[in-house]
């Protein structure tokens, strides 16, 4: 969160990361940027705090693209807590009797101020990405607002409002993404996913068993997602790799072993775009420590593909075989293993009949292999 942060150390770790060679696409603002008494969950007040920030966030913003950085900045406006402006100016908008409130965006007028309040911000604080949280269950205060006989209808009205503001949004900013984030991996469903996308897939980040375990299973479903990263190690760093990669490193300490970073940096520069393809499986999905772990992403229409294993720690055995999908049986491929100096050639069927035999001596251990269709 933001609570501790201001324009010269935002500044400070935007430089961090270039000087070490890590380019980063956005720099991510996150909660707190806003006045806030008791915390970063005091929300309500979609102003900047001007005794943090005297020259607004644009001053960070502005630094960020000159060095060709755009930003990300975290919102959450349907939360509203007791002393903040929309608390204490416009209850009628408001949801619940209890300290927490919902903003009613099936209200119209509601609505229509937050898209201009929201516009006017993305506009004059140049925001590249808009970040959307949501840290409260609305079902008790959309029933609290329906007759028996009415149940659904306020819901039915705030998700339509919903909905609604963030297509206003993107009408207005066709070219900027928006991030939907709801305590951390909720709110995925078809019609946030058709506006949305969602880079930070769930709150329990950086445990690499965990990691492994999310990529394996939502990569069924979603094509883009992320998640944080904060590893220098192969094992833990590739565990985390996904599409997209938030990263948590704290620049202030100039003892972190940025050499390897930048070589974890380049494999994950590499892999991520072929995680857009086509996903296959290789292993059963497991949640223990004893297992290997392992998926193949393809890219049909290059020829071309990744494949990431993972040896958890409690594996006793040393080398697996897995059998590739989506290749062409007749053809040769050319495969890269990441931690190894010799390219192999197999063919299509080789590798999808007999098997890739892949040896981790390393406990846990990992390996990334990279494949190419032969013209």
């Amino acid at each position: 969160e933001m609570i501790n942060a201001n324009e010269e150390n935002q500044k400070m770790f935007i430089d961090g990361y270039l000087q070490e060679g890590l380019k980063l696409d956005y720099w991510w603002m996150d909660a707190g940027w806003y006045p806030n008494e008791s915390g970063w969950t005091n929300t309500g007040t979609w102003e900047v705090d001007t005794t943090r920030f005297p020259n607004q966030l644009r001053a960070i913003t502005d630094y960020g693209r000159s060095k060709d950085v755009k930003s990300i900045v975290w919102f959450e406006v349907e939360r509203v807590t007791p002393g903040t402006w929309l608390y204490d100016n416009h209850p009628e908008w408001l949801l619940g009797d209890t300290e927490w409130k919902l903003l009613n965006l099936g209200d119209s007028d509601a609505r229509d101020w937050l898209i201009e309040h929201v516009d006017n911000l993305i506009n004059e604080q140049g925001i590249d990405l808009y970040r959307v949280h949501f840290n409260i269950d609305p079902l008790v205060f959309w029933r609290g607002n329906d007759l028996e006989n009415r149940q659904g209808i306020t819901e039915i009205k705030y998700v339509m409002g919903f909905l609604g503001y963030w297509d206003e949004l993107r009408q207005r900013y066709s070219d900027m993404l928006i991030d939907t984030c709801a305590s951390g991996g909720r709110r995925n469903d078809l019609e946030a996913l058709r506006r949305a996308v969602l880079l930070l897939r769930s709150y329990l980040i950086l445990e690499p068993t965990a990691q492994q375990n999310h990529t394996y299973g939502i990569a069924s479903w979603i094509p883009f997602y992320g998640t944080g990263i904060n590893a220098f190690d192969a094992y833990t760093f590739r565990s985390q790799m996904c599409v997209h990669s938030t990263a948590c490193y704290d620049m202030r300490n100039p003892e972190q072993d940025f050499e390897e970073l930048r070589q974890r940096y380049a494999e994950w520069c590499f892999v991520s775009p072929y995680s857009l393809g086509d996903y296959y499986p290789l292993t059963p999905y497991n949640s223990t420590n004893d297992v290997w772990m392992a998926w193949q992403f393809d890219r049909q229409e290059l020829g071309e593909g990744v494949i990431q294993v993972f040896r958890r720690p409690d594996s006793v055995y040393e080398s697996a075989r897995f059998r590739l999908q989506g290749l062409i049986a007749e053809a040769t491929y050319t495969l890269n293993n990441f931690d190894q100096l010799d390219e192999v050639e197999m063919t299509g069927r080789e590798l999808m009949e007999s098997g890739l035999l892949v040896s981790i001596t390393e406990q846990p251990g990992s390996a990334i292999i990279s494949y190419k269709l032969e013209s």
